[in-house]
C-alpha cells in the first residue's frame, strides 16, 4: 500500500515507491557508475599500452643508435693503434700541422673582428 506524503532522504515530499523500485533504481544508478569507471579504466589503460608501445620503440631505436656508435668508436680506436705504432716522428709531425691549422683558424676569426 502506497503513502502519500512521506519524506525522502533530501526531505522533499514524495511518495513513497515500493522497496522493489527504490531498489532497482539505485541499482541502476550504482550500475551506471560501475560502466563509467570502467569505461575511464578502459581508456586510461588504452592509452597507458599506448605509451609503453611509444617507449619501447624509442628504447630499440637508443640501442641501435649505441651499437653503431660502439662501432664507430671501435673503428676510430683500430685506427688510432694503427697511428700509434707509426713513427713517433710522423706523429708528432702531423699534431705540429693540425696544431698550426687551429692557431691560423683562430687568428683569422680574431682578426675580423
Amino acid at each position: 500500500m502506497a503513502r502519500e506524503g512521506m519524506k525522502h532522504r533530501d526531505g522533499a515530499q514524495r511518495p513513497e515507491m515500493s522497496g522493489y523500485s527504490v531498489y532497482e533504481e539505485e541499482n541502476d544508478r550504482l550500475t551506471e557508475n560501475l560502466r563509467q569507471k570502467a569505461n575511464a579504466l578502459k581508456s586510461l589503460s588504452i592509452d597507458i599500452g599506448t605509451e609503453v608501445k611509444y617507449h619501447n620503440k624509442m628504447l630499440t631505436d637508443m640501442d641501435s643508435d649505441f651499437d653503431s656508435t660502439g662501432g664507430f668508436l671501435g673503428a676510430t680506436m683500430g685506427r688510432l693503434k694503427v697511428l700509434s705504432r707509426g713513427s713517433q716522428a710522423k706523429l708528432l709531425f702531423y699534431m705540429f700541422l693540425f696544431s698550426l691549422f687551429v692557431f691560423f683558424v683562430i687568428y683569422w676569426f680574431i682578426k675580423l673582428r
